[in-house]
C-alpha cells in the first residue's frame, strides 16, 4: 500500500526571505543590545567625567604642575599628588621645588627618585641632591647642573613609578634611583596602615588609575565621608602611627609586598628606556650598628615550650651582656639563637657582642639578620637590596649602572659597620652621609653625562668644608637638624629600642657641642658664609629660607623677613614663606602684618594646622578670642591628637569666660600628653580659682616635678598648701621661690604672714 508522505512540522520560510537574512537582523539586534548597555553608560559617566572637570571638581594627580613665576613658565610640585596614596588627612606633600619649562643651554637635568633618604629628610636643604649639585658643578664649571628632587616623604615604589613616567617627560639627562625603605610600611605595603595591605598589583593599579579620573575622586571621598574610622586615627602622626602594624619577616604579605617592589622597579627601568636615559640604580645603605629593631616577634613555628627554654638563656645573655662578658654573652645568645634565631633583638645584642670581640663580619651578618627580622620594617631589607642588584645586572645593556651605595658606605664606616657616623637613627643620612652619597654617585653621573659635561674645564673634586661653605651649612643649622633629630627620638618608636637611652644621650651630647660653637664670636662668620653662598646662589630659595632663619635665630628678625620675603618672590605659589613671615611677624609684635600673612598663607593651603594654630594666636593677642577659638577648632579637626592645640583652645575658651570647656580642653590635653607642664599649670590656676584646693595642689605637684625651675608654680603650690594649713610644706615652697625669683613680692609677702601666724613652726 502506498504511504501518503508526512506533513513536515517546520514552517515554510516566507517566500521573500533569502537566505541567511534572518540570523543577520538576530545579529544585529544583538550587537545593538551590546552598545545600549555599554556604551550609553560610558558617554553617561564620560559626560559626568566632563562636567565634573569644568566645574572644577577634584584634584590634579601629576608629580609636577605648569605655573608661572615672574612670566616664566615652570613646573613647580604638585601639593595634591598624595591623595591618591594617602587618606586626605594623612597626605604627604612633595618638597617645594622650580622646574623651567625649556631646560637652559649647556644644562643637564638629573632626575633623583626615592623616598625620605633621598629627599634628605629631616632637612632636605642638606640632603644628597643638594650636595651632587656642588660637586658637579664646582667639578665643571663650564656646565649647570639642575639637580631635581622628585623625591618625597613616606611614599614606596607604588608613587615612584609615576613619578619616573612624568620626569621621562622632562627633559632630563640622567635619573638616581635610591628607593626601597617605606616599601612594607609605606602604600600597600605588608605593613601599612594608611589602606589595604598588599593587594594584588592588579587592584594597587586599577585603583590608582580610577582615582585619576574626577569620578573616582567623587567615589573616594564620598567613600571617606561615609567611613566610620575615627578622625584621630586619620590624622598623621608620624612613625608612631605604626608601633601595632608589625609583621614577620617571612610574612606572605611581606613576599608578595617585595614582588611588587620587584615589578614596579622593571617598569621605572623602562619608562628610563623608553626615554634613553642613563639610570643610576643604587642599593639602599641603613644604620645596622647604632640602630635597634624597632619591634621583635619570635618565629611563627615557636612552640610554647620552645619560647620556656628560650626565655632563660636569652636572658642570662642581656646579664652577661651588661657585665661585659662578651665571649660568655656570644655563646647563651647562639643557644638561644638555635631555638629561635627570628626574635630581632637577640640578633642585634649577639652583633653587638660579637664587635666588641672585634669579629667584624660575624657582627655585620648578626645586624643584617636583626634588620630584616624587624617586626617594624622601616629599614630596606636584604631581599630588597638583592633585587636591586638583580635588576641592576638584568638591565646593565639599557644604561644603567648599578651603584652599591649600602656596601661602599659600609666600607667607609670605621668598622666596616654602617652606623651613627653615616646616619642621624634609621635611614637618614646625615651630613657626612649625604655628602659621601653624593660624592658616589656624582663619580658615576660624570662617566654618563654628555662630553660636553665630561671633557671642558675640569677641576677636583671639592673638599667637604667647600661642599658645606656652598650649602651654608654653620652650627646654627647642625644644631636645627639635630633638635628635630632628637624630637623625634623621643616619640616611639623609638623609645621602644633598647639602645633608646644611649641615642638619646648621644644626640644631646651632639647637640651640646654644637651649642659651644653658637656664640657670638661665631655669628659673624656665620651670616658672611650665607651671604658668600647667596652670590654664588642668588635664586636658590632654599639659601634665602635658610639664612632666615639663622638671622633670626643670632639676633636680626628684620633681616629674617627681609629673606623670607625674597623667599615668597622665588616661591610665589607655596603656603611656606606667608607662614614664616606672619610668625616672625607676630614675634616682632606687628600682629595686623602677621594676620595678613597667615590668611595669605592659609588662602593657598587652608589644611595646614600649624598656620591655623599660628593665626589664632595672634587672634588672641589682638583681644578676638572667639576668631581664634574658630581656628582652633579648624586644626584641631585636622589633628585632634595635638595636646598645644588643646591648650591655645583652653586659653581662647577662658578668654570668653567659657571656663567648663576651658578645663575639659585643659584635661584633654594632659591625657594626650602627661608631661604636658603648661596644661597642668593652666588647669590648676582654674581649680584653685574654684576653690578645688586638693585638685589643684595635685597639679602644682607635677608641674614642679617635671618643671622644677617654674618659679609661679612652686607659688600656687605654696599658696595650696597653705590654705591646708601645711605650714611647713607651704614655706618650703615659698622659699624655692624667692630662690628662682627673689624679685616675687608676692612669695615674700606669704612668707613673712606663714612666719608671723606660726613662728614656731617657720624655724
Amino acid at each position: 500500500m502506498k504511504q501518503k508522505p508526512r506533513a513536515s512540522r517546520k514552517p515554510p520560510e516566507p517566500p521573500s526571505a533569502s537566505p541567511g537574512t534572518g540570523s543577520t537582523r538576530t545579529r544585529r539586534e544583538w550587537w545593538f543590545r551590546i552598545l545600549t548597555m555599554t556604551l550609553i553608560p560610558a558617554l553617561l559617566l564620560a559626560g559626568l567625567e566632563l562636567v565634573l572637570r569644568l566645574v572644577g571638581y577634584g584634584y590634579p594627580t601629576g608629580f609636577f604642575r605648569e605655573t608661572q613665576i615672574a612670566g616664566r613658565a615652570v613646573y613647580v610640585e604638585n601639593d595634591q599628588f598624595g591623595l591618591r596614596f594617602f587618606p586626605r588627612a594623612m597626605a604627604r606633600i612633595p618638597a617645594p621645588t622650580v622646574l623651567p619649562v625649556a631646560k637652559p643651554t649647556n644644562t643637564y637635568r638629573i632626575f633623583i627618585l626615592g623616598e625620605s633618604a633621598a629627599l634628605g629628610d629631616p632637612e632636605p636643604a642638606f640632603g644628597f641632591g643638594r650636595y651632587l649639585e656642588i660637586l658637579l658643578q664646582e667639578r665643571f664649571p663650564g656646565a649647570r647642573f639642575e639637580v631635581v628632587c622628585a623625591a618625597m616623604t613616606a611614599i614606596n615604589s607604588h608613587a615612584l613609578l609615576p613619578i619616573a613616567r612624568e620626569c621621562a617627560n622632562h627633559a632630563g639627562d640622567l635619573w638616581v634611583i635610591y628607593m626601597g625603605n617605606n616599601e612594607v610600611v609605606g602604600p600597600f605595603g605588608a605593613g601599612t596602615i594608611l589602606g589595604p595591605q598588599s593587594p594584588s598589583l592588579f587592584s594597587i593599579r586599577a585603583s590608582l588609575a580610577l582615582k585619576a579620573t574626577r569620578l573616582g575622586q567623587l567615589l573616594d571621598a564620598t567613600i571617606d565621608r561615609l567611613s566610620s574610622t575615627p578622625a584621630a586615627s586619620n590624622s598623621w602622626q608620624g612613625m608612631k602611627m605604626f608601633v601595632d602594624a608589625k609583621t614577620r619577616h617571612d610574612d606572605a604579605n611581606r613576599q608578595r609586598t617585595d614582588e611588587h617592589f620587584k615589578k614596579n622597579l622593571t617598569a621605572i627601568l623602562r619608562a628610563a628606556k623608553s626615554a634613553d636615559l642613563p639610570v643610576i640604580l643604587c642599593t639602599v645603605a641603613t644604620n645596622l650598628k647604632d640602630c635597634a629593631p624597632f619591634a621583635s616577634l619570635h618565629a611563627s613555628r615557636l612552640t610554647s615550650e620552645q619560647q620556656a627554654r628560650w626565655e632563660p638563656i636569652y636572658r642570662a645573655g642581656t646579664e652577661l651582656e651588661a657585665a661585659g662578658n662578651w665571649r660568655e654573652a656570644v655563646n647563651q645568645y647562639a643557644q638561644a639563637a638555635a631555638i629561635d634565631g627570628e626574635f630581632a633583638e637577640l640578633q642585634f645584642r649577639l652583633g653587638r657582642c660579637q664587635l666588641a670581640l672585634n669579629q667584624i663580619d660575624e657582627a655585620r651578618h648578626c645586624f643584617e639578620r636583626a634588620r630584616d627580622c624587624d617586626a617594624l620594617p622601616f629599614r630596606a631589607s636584604s631581599t630588597l637590596n638583592e633585587i636591586i642588584k638583580a635588576a641592576g645586572r638584568e638591565s646593565a645593556d639599557q644604561k644603567v649602572v648599578l651603584l652599591d651605595a649600602e656596601e661602599a658606605l659600609t666600607q667607609a664606616s670605621p668598622q666596616k659597620i654602617a652606623g651613627a657616623e653615616m646616619f642621624y637613627e634609621h635611614v637618614h643620612l646625615n651630613f657626612e652621609g649625604n655628602r659621601q652619597l653624593a660624592r658616589l654617585v656624582a663619580e658615576q653621573a660624570a662617566a654618563l653625562l654628555p662630553s660636553l659635561a665630561t671633557n671642558g674645564n675640569h677641576r677636583d673634586w671639592p673638599t667637604a668644608a667647600l661642599c658645606d661653605q656652598r650649602l651654608g651649612v654653620t652650627p646654627w643649622d647642625r644644631h636645627r637638624v639635630y633638635e628635630n633629630v632628637l624630637q623625634r627620638e623621643t616619640q616611639p618608636p623609638f623609645t621602644l629600642q633598647l639602645d633608646h637611652t644611649n641615642q638619646i644621650q648621644k644626640l644631646s651630647s651632639e647637640l651640646r657641642m654644637l651649642r659651644s660653637q653658637m656664640n657670638s664670636n661665631g655669628i659673624a662668620p656665620a651670616r658672611a658664609l650665607y651671604r658668600q653662598a647667596l652670590q654664588e646662589r642668588p635664586d636658590d630659595f632654599i639659601l634665602h629660607g635658610n639664612f632666615a632663619k639663622l638671622l633670626e635665630a643670632t639676633g636680626d628678625p628684620a633681616g629674617a623677613v627681609a629673606e623670607w620675603e625674597r623667599v615668597q618672590e622665588l616661591l610665589p605659589f607655596h603656603f611656606g614663606p606667608e607662614f614664616y613671615l606672619g610668625k616672625l611677624l607676630a614675634r616682632l609684635g606687628r600682629l595686623d602684618e602677621a594676620e595678613q600673612r597667615l590668611t595669605a598663607s592659609l588662602k593657598v593651603r587652608p589644611d595646614v594646622a600649624e598656620a591655623l594654630e599660628e593665626l589664632g594666636l595672634v587672634l588672641i593677642r589682638q583681644k578676638r578670642p572667639g576668631e581664634a577659638q574658630l581656628q582652633f577648632n579648624k586644626a584641631l579637626a585636622l589633628q585632634p591628637g595635638n595636646a598645644r592645640l588643646h591648650l591655645h583652645l583652653a586659653e581662647a575658651q577662658a578668654a570668653q569666660d567659657q571656663r567648663d570647656a576651658a578645663m575639659t580642653s585643659l584635661r584633654r590635653a594632659i591625657q594626650l600628653r602627661p608631661e604636658y607642664w603648661e596644661a597642668r599649670y593652666l588647669l590648676g590656676v582654674e581649680l584653685a580659682v574654684r576653690g578645688r584646693l586638693k585638685e589643684a595642689r595635685t597639679q602644682f605637684s607635677e608641674v614642679v616635678r617635671i618643671k622644677p625651675d617654674h618659679a609661679p608654680s612652686h607659688l600656687n603650690l605654696g599658696v595650696a598648701l597653705a590654705k591646708e594649713n601645711r605650714v611647713l610644706d607651704a614655706i618650703l615652697q615659698f622659699r624655692e621661690t624667692l630662690r628662682l625669683d627673689p624679685s616675687n613680692q608676692m612669695a615674700s609677702e606669704y612668707l613673712s604672714q606663714l612666719r608671723a601666724d606660726s613662728p614656731s613652726k617657720s624655724r
